[in-house]
């Protein structure tokens, strides 16, 4: 462990905003750990790059995410020539459900924090159902993705009735720190970031105000002529698989949990569920709308090509993120920090640092078992509030991985909202700077009243 544990993403960020190339950017970060790891051999370095890319099919969640990345790639082709999201835009402007802006930006708002059983479900469904009421009311995709990727993870670390409170309360208890399910239940009002983050989104979809780069984007799409969308034909060829995707999920979830939704499988029950609401839409298009096998192949091919470049995105993530734990950066960037530090500054400290190595690293579960093993036992011993740090923690490692570019969670929102990476991050990144310098002068305050 040594500072050169944090080159990788150094580069890759360097790289990206210098050139606007993530697929290099994130090419060039993995070879950049290999020759780290080798000792500076640029041949080893180049192999192992290689190895890298393909052991990243070795771990099946990360095989399922990908092929769920790019499955939805042909159901949201499917949708989209089927005519179902014109009959449902007309039905709801003529049930006058969604008329303006506003009602536009509250419909994926509510989905994604109403859905916190799983995160990817939460983005997807949000983030499909809406994309057409965006191009009509002349509002940007990117406005979009910010939407769906800050309701999502917010929600899912606020109600942790799901996966995410499984594995915080699995690294709380294995801490020996006493009642840990109380002091679980206790962070959840001091996780400022998840709070004040869902305020933000509130705000700017009742508002309908914009700041920074987000404010370019919609003038954008104000002189961007609208898609044509095709005949309207029957809003079920919308509703029916979306809707089916979300219940299908939830039995899923059910049934790989033994009985519990929070135990489940969040990425067998979502790869499951993509295929089964890409065959439905299949079926009924052609038996329902007669349209041809052979057209409805060449399109749901189609699709999957439009999505390759996102799911390459993902596939590099996985594989630098991996990079990033042989060289145990986020181990390295913990134990970066001063011994002899005020005792009021330390969860404000915990919160950037949650932030930081997810950012880095690209993942907020990965900062969870990095931090809380460390915190807790160190809140304890010096007479600091436990859920207070793990509420920076939680909160620390959503902000982090909302301002990263290499988190999947962001290049999932992008890819459910149809938004460029890149003009994501860069319109999101105000707004989480935004919350997250809220958050830690509310540290600062809750560490010095103790």
């Amino acid at each position: 462990m040594s500072w050169l544990s944090i080159l990788p993403p150094i580069v890759a960020i360097l790289i990206a905003v210098w050139k606007r190339q993530v697929i290099i950017a994130l090419l060039m970060a993995i070879f950049t750990a290999e020759l780290i790891l080798v000792g500076g051999n640029p041949i080893h370095a180049f192999t192992d790059t290689v190895d890298r890319l393909v052991n990243v099919f070795s771990s099946a969640y990360n095989t399922r995410i990908l092929m769920f990345s790019l499955l939805i790639g042909a159901l949201i082709q499917l949708i989209k020539i089927s005519g179902g999201v014109s009959a449902l835009v007309n039905w709801l402007t003529r049930k006058e459900y969604v008329h303006n802006q506003r009602r536009a930006g509250m419909l994926p708002t509510i989905l994604g924090s109403s859905i916190f059983i799983d995160t990817n479900m939460s983005v997807l469904t949000a983030g499909l159902s809406s994309q057409a009421l965006f191009d009509k009311f002349k509002m940007s995709r990117a406005r979009l993705a910010y939407i769906i990727d800050s309701t999502c993870a917010p929600i899912s670390v606020l109600i942790l009735l799901n996966g995410w409170g499984a594995a915080i309360l699995g690294h709380v208890e294995k801490t020996g720190v006493a009642n840990p399910t109380g002091v679980l239940v206790a962070s959840i009002g001091l996780n400022f970031y998840a709070i004040v983050t869902l305020l933000i989104v509130f705000y700017t979809v009742y508002t309908g105000k914009v700041y920074g780069p987000m404010k370019a984007e919609e003038s954008k799409a104000l002189e961007v002529p609208s898609e044509p969308l095709p005949p309207a034909t029957k809003k079920r060829y919308m509703l029916w698989p979306l809707s089916f995707m979300v219940i299908s999920i939830l039995v899923f979830m059910y049934i790989t949990g033994d009985g519990d939704l929070r135990q489940g499988s969040g990425s067998e029950s979502v790869l499951w569920s993509v295929i089964l609401s890409t065959l439905l839409i299949f079926g009924l298009l052609r038996f329902d709308a007669k349209r041809k096998t052979k057209e409805l192949m060449e399109e749901s091919f189609k699709g999957l090509g439009h999505l390759l470049p996102l799911v390459t995105l993902v596939l590099l993530a996985f594989a630098l993120s991996d990079s990033m734990t042989d060289l145990k950066t986020g181990e390295f960037v913990a134990g970066a920090v001063g011994e002899f530090l005020p005792l009021w500054i330390i969860p404000a400290l915990i919160f950037v640092l949650a932030g930081f190595i997810s950012f880095t690293t690209g993942t907020s579960w990965g900062t969870f078992g990095i931090l809380i093993p460390i915190v807790i036992p160190l809140a304890v011993s010096l007479g600091i509030s436990p859920s207070l740090v793990l509420a920076a923690v939680l909160g620390g490692s959503v902000f982090g991985d909302h301002a990263s570019p290499i988190s999947d969670t962001t290049v999932i929102s992008s890819l459910a909202a149809g938004c460029d990476l890149l003009d994501h991050v860069k319109t999101q990144l105000p707004y989480a700077m935004f919350a997250g310098g809220i958050s830690i002068v509310l540290y600062i305050i809750f560490g010095l009243i103790g």
